[in-house]
């Protein structure tokens, strides 16, 4: 082995399982590419049913195919999602509603990063919008059928990146200031702390929920960095996870026992881990859901 691949084996985890998933379904947003394409391909290997939820249905369609040519009997279907479009998330649910049965594990990956300043259709900064408010929607949106279908999962990909996070209550949309950077930042803390009330919510109803740090991946998510970024990410691309890498603690937070996780815990390396001390607190955690609930209009029960 080199010195690179000496290195990154002190980062990829040494984990494997052999659990089935045959009768279960999972939704993986952003399952087009890189790290929700190796998810999804993972869990319909091991027998699952799983629903690639994709802005770009051309793209989501093909990697059904490829799934479909690497995995024997997958069962796997590609479903249009645009997370920046509330109209299109209530399609996509609509959808769900009425061609599943159950749904045992929403595993929210898909993901913007430091891009441009832009918004979504509803006007959201587009990080808080798509990686925050758009899962907590779909969430919201879905929670009835992950109930129905108890016990179930919910898994959202938040980053390390959460470190450097602050949710800026008073300029969520970045209208008054705004860094690409700090705005993943808050976005990828709201993840963790989103996960963290979410779990007291449905943990009495059976539907558990895991924030996971993929850990640096070397995928498509990085194609918005400005050049000094852009450059030290190449420079150091021998070192990042493959996407394949990338997935196995997701995948580690939908096949270990239950009693073995801890519902709201954070994860990374396929290890339970210690999220920043913003992302325990409980205080911010409650503000943002009940603004989250307000920026999109809706009433959590």
């Amino acid at each position: 082995m080199d010195g690179d691949g000496c290195f990154r084996s002190l980062f990829i985890p040494n984990w494997s399982s052999d659990v089935r998933l045959e009768g279960k379904t999972a939704i993986v947003t952003g399952a087009n590419v890189g790290i929700g394409k190796e998810t999804a391909k993972d869990l319909a290997g091991r027998g699952a049913r799983v629903i690639l939820a994709c802005r770009d249905m051309a793209k989501g369609e093909q990697a059904a195919r490829d799934i479909l040519r690497e995995v024997k009997a997958a069962k796997v279907v590609a479903r249009q999602l645009d997370l920046a479009d509330t109209k299109s998330i209530c399609q996509f649910a609509e959808n769900i509603y009425n061609t599943e049965k159950a749904l045992h594990f929403l595993i929210n990956n898909a993901g913007v990063a430091m891009c441009s300043y832009a918004t979504t259709v509803d006007g959201f900064e587009m990080q808080f919008g798509v990686n925050h408010l758009g899962h907590f929607f779909l969430t919201f949106l879905l929670l009835d059928l992950l109930k129905h279908s108890a016990p179930s999962r919910i898994i959202n990909l938040s980053s390390a990146a959460h470190n450097m996070g602050k949710i800026e209550f008073d300029d969520l949309s970045g209208e008054k200031k705004y860094n690409p950077v700090s705005a993943y930042a808050q976005s990828k803390l709201a993840n963790v702390l989103f996960t963290r009330e979410l779990a007291k919510r449905t943990e009495a109803l059976g539907v558990v929920a895991y924030s996971v740090d993929p850990g640096m991946v070397k995928t498509e998510i990085t194609r918005h960095l400005k050049r000094p970024l852009m450059d030290i990410t190449k420079a150091f691309s021998s070192l990042l996870k493959t996407p394949a890498e990338g997935a196995y603690t997701t995948v580690y937070c939908v096949v270990t026992p239950e009693n073995q996780l801890l519902t709201g815990g954070y994860y990374k390396d396929c290890g339970s881990a210690e999220c920043c001390r913003a992302g325990q607190d409980d205080g911010t955690a409650l503000k943002l859901w009940a603004v989250s609930c307000h920026m999109l209009g809706i009433r959590w029960r």
